[in-house]
């Protein structure tokens, strides 16, 4: 079967994307591979009559709306290579499926690399953060600790300063300069040196933090910056091309620099990731694909 858009990645972006070529009457095919970035947190926030909802009845909610439409199918695969026909795509899967379909949107995410520390992974998405907008509003007024571990540091810790003054900002060895240092300092936030030994807690509770010089800090929460990186196989081994900043180049409507490969949501942009602009890029780019196909048929 040809289809006339296959989205790979089942996010917010792509879903989205999904609901709109559905409702366009157009054949849609998701492939996707049911491992979510934000499958490790339990609540989803931000988006407008859906915050603070599960993220799984977030998921499920979508397929059901989506599925109302019958031209769209989902597919649990992983897409391991596209490429491109004269006048189509071939998408084959780890399972050696393949896929033929006349526009490809890729919605595939971002990869985190979290940093390397001792209790850290059974935490993540439950007591360790790395959104402020994501996670902040619930640990109002409590103790958080903030890993100082790169310049941006500083702008997380101004957000969260919002909303607690109870700040531990742990340098894990980083330096900060005297000016930074100074500032931090003058607003009562308790600085930390010494590198961190390991987090401890349980059930996804963090309760403290274990230094190396035997220190115990007791703490509710603690917000990281993983360090991103585009899920951008597909992108570029179809030709691709990308900036400066490693960003898959797209113009204003999110078409890529090859003809019928769109990108949208995390696979396109890393910040800020939130499922609203997700939502919002993968509609807009679906609008694009339904208008490129419209104006291709009616000859």
């Amino acid at each position: 079967m040809m289809y006339d858009c296959i989205i790979i990645g089942g996010g917010p972006a792509g879903l989205s994307a999904a609901l709109v070529l559905g409702r366009a009457n157009r054949t849609v095919l998701i492939l996707d591979h049911h491992r979510p970035r934000n499958r490790f947190t339990t609540y989803s926030h931000g988006f407008l009559t859906r915050d603070g909802i599960e993220v799984e009845q977030f998921r499920q909610t979508a397929y059901e709306e989506i599925m109302h439409y019958p031209s769209v199918t989902i597919k649990n695969y992983e897409v391991i290579h596209a490429r491109k026909n004269d006048q189509s795509f071939v998408i084959v899967t780890l399972d050696k499926k393949v896929f033929e379909g006349r526009k490809i949107i890729v919605s595939t995410g971002i990869r985190e690399r979290l940093p390397q520390i001792k209790g850290l992974a059974s935490l993540y998405g439950k007591s360790v953060h790395n959104c402020f907008y994501c996670d902040g509003w619930e640990l109002r007024e409590k103790k958080i600790a903030v890993l100082y571990d790169h310049l941006g540091s500083l702008h997380l810790i101004k957000l969260i300063h919002q909303i607690t003054k109870h700040i531990v900002v742990c340098t894990n060895g980083f330096p900060i300069d005297s000016r930074t240092r100074d500032q931090l300092q003058s607003k009562q936030i308790l600085i930390i040196d010494f590198p961190i030994k390991e987090l401890v807690g349980e059930a996804g509770s963090l309760s403290a933090i274990l230094f190396t010089n035997g220190r115990t800090e007791r703490v509710d929460s603690l917000f990281v910056s993983p360090r991103w990186e585009h899920n951008g196989t597909i992108l570029y081994g179809l030709g691709c091309k990308k900036d400066v900043n490693g960003r898959v180049v797209r113009d204003l409507h999110n078409r890529t620099t090859i003809f019928g490969v769109y990108a949208t949501g995390d696979a396109a942009f890393i910040s800020p990731s939130q499922v609203a602009i997700a939502v919002g890029d993968g509609s807009r780019t679906a609008i694009t694909v339904s208008g490129d196909l419209a104006n291709e048929d009616f000859k």
